[in-house]
């Protein structure tokens, strides 16, 4: 199966330095390119790509709000948000809009690759730096998103116990088909379970499950 790929950054030089990375791979096409956001939607609307390779900061319509567009219009699109930018409001604003993923620009290009793979396979992906920060301001610094910890405590105590293992899984960075490794299962089964928990815990996506899963206390901080 082929991923076709949209690649959006009002840098027309990095926009061609992305295309000659992602050409590299044979199961990876990019059919096309925008230099803002109001194109992304337009492209997106005429390519229908498997994934939005998306920058946040560009000219009028920005990334953040063109990610909103897209996946409101669009269900079966992903959206990987690639950006230099790691700061809070970033990662949350691509999130809440509906990105599956956020990698920064700095990324190797071997890494932007599985990261395709793994957005276009379903699964949710955050940079490593970028989850620490998420980490670091939502669930240490009690930002945005989320009141308090007893309506995370609530929320966990309503997930059995493979649900919560589960859980605590996904909020280590496992995908599905890691769990279902780890738990000797089915991946269909993982993606089952997953889908469960974010409908019991009431979370938009795996990222707002990562912060449940810490808040709550299920996972410890180190």
């Amino acid at each position: 199966m082929t991923i076709s790929v949209l690649i959006v950054d009002d840098d027309a030089l990095l926009r061609h330095g992305v295309r000659v990375v992602l050409d590299s791979a044979s199961d990876i096409r990019v059919i096309g390119e925008a230099g803002d956001g109001l194109e992304a939607v337009e492209r997106s609307r005429e390519l229908k790509p498997d994934v939005v390779l998306m920058d946040v900061r560009m000219p009028g319509v920005d990334g953040i709000e063109a990610t909103r567009r897209i996946t409101a219009e669009h269900h079966d699109i992903r959206v990987l948000v690639l950006t230099t930018f790691r700061h809070d409001e970033y990662v949350w604003g691509a999130l809440r809009a509906g990105a599956s993923g956020f990698l920064l620009k700095r990324t190797q290009p071997e890494r932007l690759i599985e990261a395709l793979r793994t957005i276009y396979n379903g699964d949710a992906l955050l940079d490593e730096a970028v989850t620490r920060e998420l980490i670091d301001h939502f669930v240490l610094g009690g930002g945005g998103g989320f009141e308090g910890h007893a309506e995370e405590r609530a929320a966990i105590a309503l997930l059995t116990d493979r649900e919560r293992e589960v859980l605590r899984l996904v909020a280590l960075g496992r995908s599905n088909a890691e769990l279902a490794t780890v738990l000797v299962i089915a991946e269909s089964t993982a993606k089952t379970h997953v889908k469960r928990i974010l409908a019991k815990i009431d979370a938009r996506d795996r990222a707002q499950a990562v912060v449940v899963a810490y808040r709550s206390g299920l996972v410890a901080v180190r």
